[in-house]
């Protein structure tokens, strides 16, 4: 058959089988149809409607009617959510951020909503709501007819004017609208509610539709639920309420944001005594109660924001930075939801030490930027004098540095002027600079009197990280000045030359590959030919000079910061292996250039105090970690950090069975005896180098200071076995910081500062040795092992203990007598400077086979001075 012919066999066959069926019908149909025709209603009915005009009129309405009826029943319906949803319901809560210690210290959240159960709901505040809402709840089936006609007639009375008829909305109503269905203000929502009304009843439990109506209804102030509103307007729990607080709570539905405003007071308190009357007269309570209520005031507390401890901002944005990263940021997204899904986050934030971190970044930045004045406004608007407060609320902006406040110029006249603040108060301000102008959002405090004062606020900003290196845990992050200012957190966002802290994973890798702290290494003249391009490049120490001082061991190039010592390690070492090690410990991948040996390449504040944590923990380092781990709504744990198994914790019989053990987290990145050495020598950068700042802390700690080309940046990282940090300070832009700034001068007094401010939580045992390392006792200056001293803990002693790997001891030996003629010599020659025989040399060329522009051993555009 043509296939031209088949749609049309098609079409013939589907009309004959329909009527085939049709048939079938007629056939099955025809007794009862017959036994109509034989009844007299029928055919009383068939001859009106053949003799009379108005019977087929009435026919043809009726018929309409129930088409209309049809018609609109379908409109209605269709697309109706289910109310079967209720079951499975998962209202919006908001994610609950803890600290260590598991205290709440902060929340995200687009509603404010605590979810309860109906037991917990006291019966005095349910049978509040019951008299203000809906008395006959416990005995309608979703909708009170009674109720809804007087909302009809209220409705017919007010339609033209601008009133609007009251709603004579169950409890159950209540609840598809404002679960299932919208705030629209119309016929058709009204009859959408009282259907889902109906079919909510048959699918839950008078309890249940109870507990989503108290979990749920809005309540002003941002809350959603009674125990959000009980918290809201009294700062109180639920169970704590009294009669009087009960009773104003449920009146809230009816005007949320009415009521709790301190102009509505006499009205809230005459509607909550309405509610009272309701009460007494629904049984709930007797008169002298409701009596003994009403005399009460309303006692609703001021509206404020949820506060929370202004220090931890950085590391909460951190947090919220990852859960995006981990489960999306909308609503829609899942149950996971960082804003609706109810989220228990335990991190590993530790208050004392934000708090500690936070001050002393921000005491360490007020103390560079002393004397520079005013550095510009925090932002600029447009000022409406009628919406100024809103302008200034909108741009969310405060400061949490002593008794500081964000504020707007409204005006300035000559070096006076006003300010205003976001509770919409006013103030005198003084003390204007002359770049300062109206709409100019600053920083004031307190001038005496009522008058207030311009504040700077530095221009230079840092980073600062605090870790446990045991766990990798991350204790503090403070990304700038304010995170109340600025959210972005140059702690993990900021990539920063490091400088000279990169320099300890350097001597780490020359003592990977044979040497010693003790071996001696020549601080002079390091050149390296770099192709027909570039030709030689000649390094310098920090400060220019690029003579030298002669032969000294690691550990004396460590501690004094020694540049052109780091390049000829690195050199000797191999930058391949130098660069394998700075990625192995996650500062970073960069090409095998010198230039990177002293700190060329970018890297994060949180990823230099991880590298120094492999330090302190015998070379295992752990992931650098903000959350522990994160509980859905139902304490169910969802995702954590540790993600170890213990296969044999849950056997049946101990007996005779080892203790189970987890595998290490950790990976081992540093040969444990080298960290131990490095370790070893970066304590002498505190004893004797260039941290001396801190060595009146009497702690056993390392450390090692940093500052870039400019300097742009300066830099300190170190601490103790159980307490690992690092911080910068520098400009967002790069500029320079001024010939001054040392790491030793301005980043290392941070960490001072916050050493001092937690004390007791540093480790005060000293930092021990692999077994399979020996101290030795050698000469300082020369690095030669010596048997008739005294190592001593003077920053000036000549006999020291040194740690060597146990095949690599210290074999030359000397007296004391010798020693000291020997380092009058090196002393006198360090004094004569340039005079030093250096005897550096320049690499040698490459062949003329090579390349002409191959790849040189240093970038010169990433070259930099350090210390």
């Amino acid at each position: 058959m043509p296939d031209s012919q088949e749609p049309e066999s098609i079409r013939l066959r589907i009309r004959r089988e329909a009527g085939g069926l049709l048939g079938r019908l007629r056939e099955a149909t025809a007794p009862l149809l017959a036994g109509l025709r034989d009844h007299r209603a029928w055919h009383w009915a068939s001859e009106r409607w053949a003799t009379s005009r108005w019977f087929r009129f009435g026919g043809y309405a009726l018929a309409g009617f129930v088409a209309l009826n049809l018609l609109l029943w379908i409109a209605v319906t269709r697309n109706l959510p289910s109310a079967d949803s209720l079951l499975t319901y998962q209202p919006p809560l908001p994610t609950m951020v803890r600290g260590v210690n598991g205290e709440i210290v902060y929340s995200y959240a687009r509603e404010r909503r605590v979810q309860l159960r109906f037991v917990d709901f006291p019966k005095p505040l349910i049978n509040a709501y019951l008299s203000a809402e809906d008395k006959t709840f416990w005995s309608h089936g979703g909708v009170d007819y009674t109720g809804l006609a007087g909302a009809v007639i209220d409705f017919a009375t007010k339609v033209g004017s601008d009133e609007r008829a009251k709603g004579g909305s169950t409890i159950t109503q209540q609840v598809a609208k404002n679960i299932l269905l919208t705030n629209e203000y119309s016929v058709v929502r009204k009859l959408k509610e009282m259907i889902l009304a109906r079919r909510i009843e048959s699918v839950l439990t008078k309890q249940q539709i109870l507990e989503l109506y108290l979990n749920e209804i809005p309540l002003g102030r941002q809350s959603f639920g009674v125990q959000a509103a009980a918290r809201a307007y009294f700062n109180k729990d639920v169970g704590e309420l009294q009669l009087h607080e009960d009773a104003f709570l449920a009146i809230l539905p009816k005007a949320p944001e009415k009521y709790g405003r301190a102009n509505f007071a006499s009205q809230a308190i005459e509607r909550r005594n309405w509610v009272l009357d309701q009460m007494v007269k629904n049984g709930a309570i007797d008169a002298a109660t409701a009596d003994q209520a009403k005399a009460q005031p309303l006692g609703i507390v001021a509206r404020r924001a949820e506060t929370y401890d202004p220090s931890t901002g950085y590391f909460v944005e951190e947090v919220r930075r990852r859960l995006i990263a981990e489960y999306g940021e909308k609503a829609e997204d899942g149950p996971n939801s960082i804003y609706a899904g109810g989220l228990w986050v335990r991190t590993s934030l530790d208050p004392q030490l934000q708090k500690a971190a936070q001050d002393a970044l921000q005491a360490g930045l007020m103390r560079y930027h002393a004397g520079r004045g005013w550095a510009g406004p925090i932002a600029h608007v447009d000022i409406d004098p009628d919406a100024w407060q809103g302008q200034l609320v909108t741009l969310n902006k405060s400061i949490s540095y002593k008794d500081w406040r964000v504020g707007l110029v409204l005006s300035r006249a000559g070096g006076q002027g006003t300010i205003g603040f976001a509770d919409g108060t006013t103030a005198p301000l003084i003390g204007l600079p002359d770049a300062m102008k109206s709409g100019d959002v600053i920083a004031a405090g307190p001038a005496g009197g009522k008058a207030w004062s311009v504040r700077a606020i530095p221009s230079v900003s840092g980073g600062m990280a605090v870790q446990d290196p045991r766990s990798g845990r991350v204790l503090a992050l403070q990304g700038g000045f304010d995170a109340g200012l600025d959210s972005f957190n140059r702690a993990t966002q900021a990539m920063r030359q490091p400088g000279s802290t990169i320099k300890p994973f350097v001597y780490g890798t020359g003592l990977d590959y044979g040497m010693t702290p003790a071996s001696e290494v020549l601080d002079g003249k390091f050149c390296v030919y770099q192709g027909a391009r570039f030709g030689q490049k000649c390094f310098v120490n920090f400060g220019g000079n690029s003579a030298g001082s002669g032969n000294h061991t690691l550990r004396w190039g460590l501690e004094q910061s020694r540049n052109l010592m780091t390049v000829r390690i690195a050199s000797e070492a191999g930058m391949d292996h130098v660069v394998k090690q700075i990625e192995r410990v996650g500062i970073g991948k960069y090409p095998p250039y010198l230039a990177f040996a002293l700190g060329a390449g970018d890297t994060t504040v949180l990823q230099m105090s991880n590298a120094y944590s492999a330090l302190a923990n015998n070379g295992i380092q752990y992931a650098a970690s903000t959350i522990d781990f994160v509980q859905d709504r139902n304490g169910k744990v969802i995702w954590r950090a540790d993600t170890r198994r213990c296969n044999t914790c849950n056997m049946a019989n101990w007996d005779g069975k080892p203790m189970p053990r987890l595998a290490s987290r950790g990976k081992q990145t540093i040969d444990p005896r080298t960290a131990y050495q490095v370790v070893h020598m970066l304590e002498g950068v505190i004893t004797r180098g260039t941290a001396v700042v801190l060595k009146d802390l009497n702690l056993p700690l390392f450390g090692k200071t940093g500052t870039t080309t400019g300097p742009t940046n300066v830099w300190f990282a170190g601490g103790s076995q159980n307490i690992v940090s690092a911080v910068y300070i520098g400009y967002d832009q790069p500029r320079s910081l001024g010939g001054y700034a040392q790491g030793g001068t301005f980043a290392a007094p941070i960490f001072k500062q916050l050493v001092q401010s937690t004390r007791n939580r540093w480790d005060t045992r000293p930092f021990v040795a692999p077994s399979d390392v020996h101290m030795v006792k050698i000469d300082r200056i020369s690095g030669r092992r010596v048997f008739d001293g005294t190592p001593s803990d003077d920053p000036k002693s000549s006999v020291i203990w040194e740690a060597f790997k146990a095949d690599a001891e210290a074999k030359r030996s000397t007296g004391l007598e010798d020693l000291a003629k020997q380092r009058d010599a090196l002393i006198a020659a360090m004094r004569r400077g340039s005079r030093v025989q250096t005897g550096g040399t320049a690499a040698a060329k490459p062949d003329a086979s090579a390349a002409p522009d191959a790849a040189p051993s240093i970038a010169p555009e990433a070259a930099v001075v350090t210390q």
